[in-house]
This record gives C-alpha cells, sequence and structure tokens, in this order.
C-alpha cells in the first residue's frame, strides 16, 4: 500500500491518524510540524501528504510549498486536515494543495481522500474552483 507523511502536531490527534491510515493498509510516517514533515518528506519520498495547517516550527502552509518547489516531490498528492478553512477557501487550490478535510471528520472518509489520492500519483496541478485536478 501507499506511504503517507503525515505532518500533524498534537500528539493525540497523530496517534489516532496513525491508527487509522495503518489499519486501512497505510505505511505512516509522522512529522510532528512542517519542518520534521519536509525533512521526512525529501528522504522517504511519500506517496501522498496529509498536512494539519497551524503548526510550530513551519506551518502546513509552508510545507505546501516547499514540496511544490522540491523537484522530486513537486507533483505529490497534498491534502490538508484542518478545524481552520471554511470549505471553499481560495487559499487551498492556490496553496498547491489537492484536497481540503475539515475537522471533525469521520474516519472513513479520511480513508477514502488519501486512498483516492495515493492512486492518483504523482500530478500534474491544474486548479478548478472545487480544488485539484490532475492531468
Amino acid at each position: 500500500m501507499a506511504t503517507l507523511l503525515l505532518a500533524e502536531d498534537v500528539d493525540d490527534i497523530a496517534m489516532v491518524l496513525t491508527r487509522v491510515f495503518k489499519r486501512a493498509g497505510f505505511t505512516v510516517l509522522h512529522g510532528a510540524d512542517g519542518a520534521a514533515a519536509y525533512d521526512l518528506a525529501v528522504e522517504h519520498r511519500p506517496d501522498v501528504v496529509l498536512t494539519d495547517l497551524g503548526m510550530p516550527r513551519m506551518d502546513g502552509w509552508e510545507l505546501i510549498r516547499l514540496i511544490r518547489a522540491h523537484k522530486e516531490l513537486s507533483e505529490t498528492p497534498i491534502a490538508i486536515l484542518t478545524g481552520q478553512l471554511q470549505p471553499g477557501d481560495v487559499r487551498v487550490p492556490e496553496s498547491g494543495a489537492c484536497s481540503l478535510v475539515l475537522k471533525p471528520t469521520l474516519n472513513d472518509v479520511l480513508v477514502s481522500v488519501m486512498t483516492e489520492l495515493a492512486g492518483h500519483g504523482p500530478h500534474g496541478h491544474t486548479f478548478s474552483s472545487t480544488g485539484c485536478i490532475t492531468t
């Protein structure tokens, strides 16, 4: 199954999400902030990234920007998991994220989104008002 990189600074949330994704068959890497997650991404080249936004040292927006700027990582599917945004927030497609999942959400929904993104594999990013379109 796919390797998922989780960028989440709250230990309890990271532990639960790691368990959920491992049960779904993912290999899970965890970065406790954006900087740690970026280092893991460069080292391991995950199939898909799930990031929170509000994290110390480097937030999720900066993590997405750095991944999109990295030659070998730029086409990695990225989803944002947050309770800080509203549906349709224009910063999501502008950032290069493929999907927005709002907290709280059902585990099945989250796994489904990440499975779909991993299934698309690396891809270019063209945006519409509803998010990422694989190209």
